[in-house]
């Protein structure tokens, strides 16, 4: 009896200490998620409510600076009347939007491809290779991984410059796919692949570039899709680098161009930032479990 007792004790405490971590896990996924909402609805609000909810947010003084909001700002998720006049004008009316959307698709995708290929055989071959001379090399690797990128971006403009890269967009390529994130994540990664592995297909006759094409890039490819999401988000979002590296605006992606949109435009703001999020959106979507599982094992191989 004692025994019973004590069991339905213990499923009561799992059963409180479940839906307290459910509570909490719930209220921090409502907070995160309350920006991405109230931009999607904002965006079909009309300027007129916009300007009635958030204007205070956005006035400016006579001389040109912020002014102390004195006010209650309304947060609204549904809109009086829903418009679809900032989409029309994002989409149909001005090529501005789309010219700078298609500008972040041209600087990020090649980054993410060859960033990822130049990791790929960095790390295979720090996985391989055996010396002291490669693990300083590598270990500069971490310490450039650690640096933020505002500590490499004059170091990154005076090479450019001296390289006439400037206002070019090798000046942004270049530096991102010699980025030493995924070559860290990516050898770490091979680092657990098993030994028998290997030494099984040197028994059987294969070379280096065998064993790199049919047994370590085949199990870091959960890896290799973890990485790609992480890499293109943080370049999908990046603004410094184009701002100093690119003189010409028409070449800046969407990213800077969103942060130029003045007081006057808030639901073109609200409009372009949604479909903004789109691309990052669909490719965590799409990546979700691989990017897990790329995290989970990330140390090691799935057995």
């Amino acid at each position: 009896m004692k025994k019973v007792n004590s069991i339905s004790k213990r499923h009561k405490r799992e059963l409180i200490s479940g839906i307290i971590i459910l509570i909490v896990v719930g209220f921090f996924a409502l907070v995160f998620l309350t920006p991405i909402v109230l931009t999607i609805t904002n965006s079909f609000m009309t300027q007129t409510e916009l300007s009635a909810n958030y204007g205070a947010v956005f006035a400016t003084s006579e001389k040109g600076g912020k002014v102390f909001i004195s006010k209650i700002v309304n947060l609204k998720f549904i809109p009086d009347k829903v418009s679809f006049s900032q989409y029309i004008t994002v989409l149909l009316k001005s090529p501005d939007y789309l010219i700078k959307f298609w500008n972040s698709v041209i600087l990020v995708v090649p980054i993410v491809i060859f960033q990822l290929l130049t990791a790929l055989f960095a790390s295979y071959g720090f996985m391989r290779a055996k010396g002291r001379i490669k693990e300083i090399i590598f270990f500069l690797y971490i310490i450039l991984m650690l640096m933020p990128y505002q500590v490499t971006l004059v170091p990154n403009y005076l090479v450019s410059n001296w390289l006439h890269l400037i206002d070019t967009r090798w000046a942004i390529w270049l530096p991102g796919i010699a980025s030493p994130f995924a070559v860290y994540l990516l050898t770490k990664f091979m680092r657990r692949v098993p030994t028998s592995y290997i030494e099984a297909a040197q028994i059987d006759g294969a070379g280096e570039w065998q064993i790199f094409k049919l047994i370590c890039a085949p199990l870091s490819k959960s890896c290799l899709y973890s990485v790609a999401i992480l890499v293109f988000i943080d370049y999908w979002n990046m603004v410094e680098q184009p701002l100093i590296l690119l003189n010409d605006s028409e070449k800046h992606p969407l990213s800077v161009f969103l942060s130029q949109i003045n007081s006057g435009e808030t639901g073109l703001a609200f409009a372009v930032a949604t479909i903004y999020m789109v691309p990052g959106l669909l490719v965590f979507l799409y990546g979700e479990d691989y990017l897990v599982e790329g995290i989970m094992y990330q140390g090691g191989i799935k057995g």
